[in-house]
């Protein structure tokens, strides 16, 4: 990995703090797989998990899913994987869904209640004997939520886990999840991967309310993406032991709002405390692929990798416009990274002609995006043409000016499920007078200057500046010059030596010079000088000099 990628690594695992993702619980997947459902879910299954394995355990940084064991349903109950740690264990992750695809298609189960009974106290078992036996590694919860993959009707499973988990010990079951994958119901007006719902009679919520552990509903189309999306969630911090985040609005002059603060008496800001989520997974978190995607941080590292000869410029960086996006339609939140922006080119080595016509059709180009509220997306386009390059996604914005704006844009394996409810109620008055109270304060700009903006980065950088030379020693510079200066001296007894090796290599390189007498010939003077490091044969170049039988008749 290059020193950049080393560095951007760096940034991100400093970003997940000690205190992420130390509370993931470890994760039983209890598959049902009896016929004759299983024949219609068996590869749609296999390759969303196939697909979740590959980027689960390469992710870098705290452990995002510590342990998972996975359970399989069919004629009669089988475990498939015992708890493993997922990172850096694909090899046993992909031999779990062979098994899983050797799985009989035909058949007939019974008692399918009692088996997902058995599975789950099964695997309950297992994690204790796990965590009695095995250090803990980089994680400290010790909970376990086991989630159930259907297509049995999902009301029905639920109904009969809570009556067969009544009565047993479920001290270390967090949550049970029953997912239902829906072969012929269209979920098109819901979110696959956040589509919950409870038990809907109020005997099956005081049943839940009375295990003491939370069960849900969840269901979930029957596609490789949206099962992708539902396994994704398990990446989520699952902390919440706290808020993430405390957002400060100015003082409210409303008589609910305002609070005064115990110490100076003083009208306390509005504090909205509020839970952080993640919208994707950075490309550093994986080390395996540097190269994954075309990044924007620099021109250099937007610049492709240069195969040609030393003496040869790179060639430019193809984007192949692969679609055109209503404005309106594009959500900010999938997208990342720092802007470039893309001028019509000015190079030297173009015909003027050429350059002409260019810059004309990227001016009609930015007006019809302009003018039709559009964008456009792009696809970087790669030089190895193999099957496992791996491409990049950017939109282009257009602007009032002759420029276009190029930012990164999500990819479906980056992308982590979120789930955002829509309140179709309008908020209390009293609440809705208290943040209007609050935001009337501010100042208002109707366009916005970020060279109004000062971060302080000069002051900081000029302390941290002054603080790096004060700890340098006194004199070091110096020191290194006297250093210098003693180890360009001779030693005794070499003095010699190295004379007949300077008077051997003049033999051999200067040419004859014409006869001189000796008493006119001119003398040099011998200066020994320790102002600056030189070699130790000059020091006697002069003697040299006299003794040359090549200059003496």
């Amino acid at each position: 990995m290059s020193a950049r990628n080393r560095s951007c690594s760096s940034s991100i695992l400093q970003a997940c703090s000690s205190s992420s993702f130390t509370r993931q619980p470890s994760r039983v997947l209890i598959v049902d797989a009896s016929p004759p459902w299983w024949s219609e879910t068996c590869t749609i299954l296999c390759q969303a998990l196939e697909n979740f394995f590959f980027l689960a355990s390469s992710l870098a940084g705290p452990a995002r899913l510590p342990l998972l064991s996975v359970f399989a349903i069919s004629v009669q109950l089988e475990c498939l994987l015992p708890f493993v740690q997922v990172k850096g264990n694909l090899t046993r992750l992909l031999s779990c869904i062979e098994e899983l695809r050797s799985l009989p298609q035909e058949g007939c189960v019974r008692q399918r209640g009692a088996l997902l009974k058995q599975a789950v106290l099964d695997s309950l078992q297992q994690f204790k004997q796990y965590m009695c036996h095995t250090a803990h590694g980089d994680f400290n919860s010790n909970c376990v939520e086991v989630t159930v993959l259907t297509c049995q009707p999902g009301q029905a499973v639920l109904r009969q886990m809570e009556q067969g988990l009544k009565n047993s010990d479920l001290i270390t079951l967090r949550r049970l999840l029953v997912v239902h994958i829906t072969l012929q119901q269209s979920l098109s007006d819901r979110s696959p991967a956040c589509s919950l719902e409870t038990p809907s009679s109020e005997d099956d919520q005081e049943e839940s309310l009375m295990l003491g552990t939370e069960m849900d509903l969840q269901l979930v189309e029957g596609t490789v993406v949206a099962l992708e999306n539902s396994l994704k969630m398990w990446l989520h911090d699952q902390g919440g032991d706290r808020e993430h985040l405390h957002l400060l609005l100015p003082p409210s002059l409303t008589l609910q709002g305002s609070t005064q603060h115990p110490a100076n008496n003083r009208p306390s800001p509005v504090c909205l405390k509020c839970d952080m989520q993640e919208r994707l997974l950075s490309p550093a978190l994986l080390p395996s692929t540097p190269d994954l995607g075309v990044k924007t941080e620099s021109m250099q590292d937007f610049q492709p990798p240069n195969k040609s000869l030393a003496n040869q410029n790179p060639s430019p960086q193809s984007l192949r416009v692969v679609k055109v996006l209503h404005a309106g339609g594009v959500c900010q939140s999938v997208l990342y990274g720092l802007p470039l922006i893309i001028r019509p080119t000015s190079c030297w080595q173009l015909d003027w002609d050429e350059m002409e016509t260019n810059q004309q059709t990227f001016h009609a180009l930015c007006h019809i995006l302009k003018n039709r509220d559009w964008f456009l997306l792009v696809r970087s386009e790669s030089g190895s043409g193999s099957g496992s390059a791996v491409f990049s996604y950017y939109i282009l914005q257009s602007s009032g000016s002759l420029s276009l704006l190029l930012k990164p844009v999500l990819t479906r394996e980056l992308t982590l499920p979120c789930c955002l409810p829509v309140s179709l109620e309008d908020p209390p008055l009293p609440a809705l007078a208290s943040v209007e109270s609050s935001l009337d304060q501010l100042e208002k700009d109707p366009v916005f200057n970020p060279l109004g903006l000062d971060s302080n980065l000069h002051s900081h950088l000029r302390i941290k500046g002054l603080l790096t030379r004060s700890s340098q020693p006194f004199g070091a510079h110096g020191q290194g010059r006297g250093h210098r200066r003693g180890a360009s001296r001779p030693q005794e007894g070499s003095t010699q030596r190295q004379g007949r090796q300077t008077q051997s290599r003049v033999r051999a390189t200067v040419a004859p010079l014409p006869s001189i007498p000796l008493n006119k010939m001119p003398r040099r003077l011998v200066t020994l000088s320790h102002s600056r490091p030189c070699a130790p044969a000059l020091f006697f170049q002069d003697n040299y000099e006299e003794e040359d039988p090549l200059m003496i008749q």
